[in-house]
């Protein structure tokens, strides 16, 4: 479990380390956007490619289909909770998606630990991912404000929820036999829509315009290339 718990924070660091490299580097507006292009192709390729399969290998299509609508009623909820603390902002609505996709994805890799399926490849992959994802939502709290202590303190938080629900998943499925995570693959695919089309595509064409769509694409084909 305390391997489960390592690999967790592990996977999820460079959340941390996208955060606060925005204090030492200056990123461009456009480049920001582009940044959220490129991980939205991803995300859409991580759906597509690696979390739908996993739910379709234990679940019907319509059990499926609740999952997903009860991934986006969670992601519209934290969002909305988010928007009443913080205000409407993009940038936290990628946030909170990054939330909800890094604490299922954890659960997983703690639930696939078990049957030894997480492989450090798998695990490399997920933590490049997470710097497009994080990288032009920390820049945009930065302009807005944000101290390198609260983004410390923000996704620090993440990185360790992550390794404990890791370390959680990892305990569930030495005592239940035959845990695959489908549902909770199927419940981030649905969060991860959500997010995708109120948050970080928009974001991503309003910094990065046009181009943020060739980028999307890049991080498709990048992820189906890794999957």
């Amino acid at each position: 479990m305390i391997e489960a718990l390592l690999v967790g924070v592990a996977a999820q660091s460079s959340l941390l380390l996208a955060g606060l490299i925005v204090y030492r580097v200056t990123i461009p507006d456009r480049a920001v956007g582009q940044l959220a292009g490129l991980g939205a192709g991803a995300l859409v390729a991580a759906a597509a490619f690696q979390l739908v399969p996993e739910a379709q290998a234990s679940l019907g299509n319509l059990e499926i289909g609740a999952w997903l609508l009860g991934g986006a009623g969670v992601y519209v909820i934290a969002d909305t909770l988010v928007e009443r603390r913080f205000g409407a902002s993009g940038a936290m609505g990628i946030v909170v998606g990054n939330i909800v996709d890094a604490l299922p994805e954890s659960l997983i890799f703690g639930i696939q630990m078990v049957a030894g399926l997480v492989s450090p490849a798998l695990a490399a992959s997920v933590w490049v991912s997470n710097i497009p994802q994080a990288l032009p939502p920390a820049a945009d709290m930065r302009a807005s404000g944000w101290s390198a202590r609260r983004q410390l303190l923000l996704w620090g938080a993440v990185v360790v929820a992550a390794g404990v629900f890791s370390a959680l998943g990892y305990g569930a499925a030495e005592l239940v036999s035959g845990a695959t995570g489908a549902r909770l693959a199927a419940l981030t695919t649905g969060a991860l829509i959500a997010m995708l089309t109120t948050s970080m595509i928009p974001f991503a064409y309003e910094k990065g315009r046009v181009a943020a769509g060739v980028w999307a694409v890049v991080g498709f084909g990048l992820t189906l290339a890794a999957s």
